[in-house]
């Protein structure tokens, strides 16, 4: 029995009239008419009763129609199924990642992603956690990469990363010996920060204040490679994430700031109260998944 075949069946018993049905499938009556005569061999008996006014289904007819109902239903579903799957494998995704974090994970993980959507494209774009969140919001953005702090009802979040910040010193400083560190030591020195589009530059000043000084910002950019160079000139010290110290190459040394231990959480983001696709919400499966590894690492 033919699925077409069927579906003509059906728009026959919509309209009751096979002059209509064959103008709404584009076919001559002849031809529909041929078609509905294969379709009663194929089940062995009449579908129609032909009348002048109507065609009535046949006992025959209405146990097909109402068979013929749920097969539709079924074809319509499975058409939908495979074109939300074949839509899936296709997108464009704009992620927003922040200067400080070290992109070589972020590269593996988009790699492994593009390895199952190969036709799904990608737009990475560096800045700030101010900027990204902001960029979120405006709809420039789908996700975002950034240092948490405070919660917005209106995004979503992910963390993946807890970590401590550490003080950086060029080699020659006079505590580049000491392996730990006191905020309040640090009162007196110069002090290279990101600028005020950086989370981090935030959670730096907020910890300087609870212990009852303004650090003195001598330099400040949006590179972490400047900054590293800065320090390594012997112009002044910085904050950084652990993971991002433990990166650098220039000469400098690495010390752990107690007395507060000033926290720094790295968190995925994406707006809540938007529409999302198939395809970001696998994304955002996608990356759960991958970015639970570090986690469960630390």
């Amino acid at each position: 029995m033919d699925i077409k075949h069927l579906r003509y069946f059906m728009e026959v018993t919509r309209t009751g009239s096979f002059t209509n049905a064959a103008e709404n499938l584009y076919i001559t009556q002849p031809a529909l008419s041929r078609i509905i005569k294969s379709l009663e061999a194929d089940v062995g008996a009449p579908l129609f009763i032909r009348s002048r006014k109507r065609l009535i289904l046949t006992d025959a007819g209405n146990v097909l129609y109402k068979h013929a109902q749920v097969i539709e239903k079924q074809l319509q579903l499975l058409e939908t199924e495979l074109a939300s799957m074949i839509a899936m494998r296709k997108g464009h995704i704009r992620i927003g990642l922040p200067t400080i974090v070290n992109s070589f994970f972020f590269s593996k993980l988009i790699a492994s992603f593009h390895q199952e959507y190969p036709e799904v494209t990608f737009q990475l774009e560096e800045d700030g956690s101010k900027r990204i969140e902001e960029k979120i919001m405006n709809g420039k953005l789908d996700f975002g990469v950034v240092v948490l702090s405070d919660k917005n009802d209106r995004l979503d979040d992910y963390t993946f990363v807890n970590e401590k910040l550490t003080l950086v010193v060029p080699s020659s400083h006079h505590l580049a010996e000491k392996r730990e560190v006191a905020l309040h030591e640090l009162k007196d020195e110069a002090f290279i920060m990101f600028n005020q589009d950086f989370e981090l530059r935030n959670l730096i000043l907020k910890a300087c204040k609870e212990e009852n000084f303004q650090p003195r910002i001598i330099s400040e950019t949006s590179q972490l490679d400047f900054i590293e160079e800065l320090v390594a000139s012997n112009l002044g010290i910085t904050l950084l994430p652990e993971s991002t110290s433990e990166e650098l190459t220039a000469d400098v040394q690495t010390i752990a700031v107690t007395n507060p231990v000033i926290e720094w959480n790295l968190a995925i983001i994406w707006k809540s109260d938007e529409y999302l696709s198939q395809m970001n919400k696998e994304f955002i499966s996608f990356a759960r998944d991958k970015l639970s590894h570090i986690q469960n690492g630390m």
